[in-house]
């Protein structure tokens, strides 16, 4: 299906309704979508892709308005997706963050998005991505996102980001569950917040020797450790300079690289999604799956023989062709 011209032109004149239709139908699975960036995908690759992700509390949504705020100051534009947990029953989703930005929406240079994490158990919904390069295409010069934060599912935020942000507090726990979590490897800076509450010293302390004992001689990037307060709006400019730093080191080693293992990464989640509904919807796998799985024989026996089946219908399909 084509994307609808006049959208299409809406979304090049920069007109932020048109870009709000792209992210809808991403979400929605909408093929108008893929028709969509495919007219702008040359645009893709601008922009700076920040990932803010940590445990729920953290005061993340506050830390994104005060980034937000000094971007603006920089002259900046930003697009800033905000991912919140989905209702189990009705994928519905709290989109609290919105109203917690409130005052950044009325500037013309932002853009705020907030997107049900449906299900997904990294907090990212799968369009994460899509929408990410819709901003990105539309112009913005640095996009934001924000995750739930649930432990080790944290991870995929990686897959949206060029800059990952882990944001911790004292008083919480949070040094030990970034290093169980292994948030310490995902993390290409690691933010304390509340940095005026008591114990913020001593979380500083213990993961800056977590890092030095965890990647030392591991990564030419040591992850660096910025107390900061986004209430009070206290080191925020350190945050950036440390994201600015791992910006230039990227740049330095290979970015286009690292974007491309990303890209193909994308290729392959996608890839297998739609082979996966192919099979499942329009494959009458499930069917046969039933009626083995009833036979008697064990999943891995079924697994075994679809896979046979799928082989030799690639096969046969292969022959056809010659």
């Amino acid at each position: 299906m084509n994307a609808s011209p006049d959208i299409t032109e809406r979304f090049k004149r920069g007109d932020k309704g048109a870009v709000a239709r792209a992210i809808s139908w991403a979400e929605n699975g909408d093929p108008r979508f893929a028709t969509l960036i495919a007219d702008v995908y040359s645009k893709v690759g601008h922009a700076w892709r920040i990932g803010i992700t940590g445990p729920p509390g953290a005061g993340k949504s506050t830390l994104v308005n005060e980034i937000a705020k000094a971007l603006r100051t920089r002259e900046r534009t930003v697009g800033i997706l905000a991912v919140d947990p989905s209702s189990p029953l009705s994928g519905g989703a709290l989109l609290g963050d919105r109203i917690r930005m409130e005052e950044r929406t009325l500037d013309k240079g932002i853009y705020i998005r907030s997107m049900a994490s449906r299900g997904s158990h990294g907090g990212l919904s799968r369009t994460t991505v899509d929408a990410c390069d819709a901003m990105d295409a539309f112009g913005f010069d640095e996009i934001v996102v924000e995750t739930v934060g649930v432990g080790q599912a944290e991870y995929d935020v990686v897959s949206a980001a060029d800059t990952v942000v882990v944001v911790l507090c004292p008083g919480a726990g949070d040094g030990v569950q970034a290093m169980k979590a292994g948030l310490l490897e995902v993390a290409d800076v690691l933010a304390v917040n509340k940095a005026e509450l008591p114990g913020a010293d001593r979380l500083i302390m213990d993961l800056e020797e977590a890092v030095h004992i965890r990647l030392a001689g591991k990564s030419t990037w040591m992850t660096p450790v910025v107390a900061c307060s986004a209430a009070r709006g206290d080191g925020i400019e350190d945050l950036i300079a440390a994201v600015e730093r791992h910006r230039e080191h990227l740049k330095a080693h290979d970015l286009d690289g690292i974007r491309r293992e990303k890209r193909l990464a994308q290729v392959h989640r996608v890839l297998d999604e739609r082979i996966a509904e192919h099979l499942w919807s329009g494959g009458g796998f499930g069917e046969r799956a039933r009626a083995l799985l009833d036979s008697g024989r064990s999943p891995y026996d079924v697994v075994a023989e679809l896979f046979s089946a799928l082989l030799a219908e690639h096969r046969h399909q292969k022959n056809g062709a010659k």
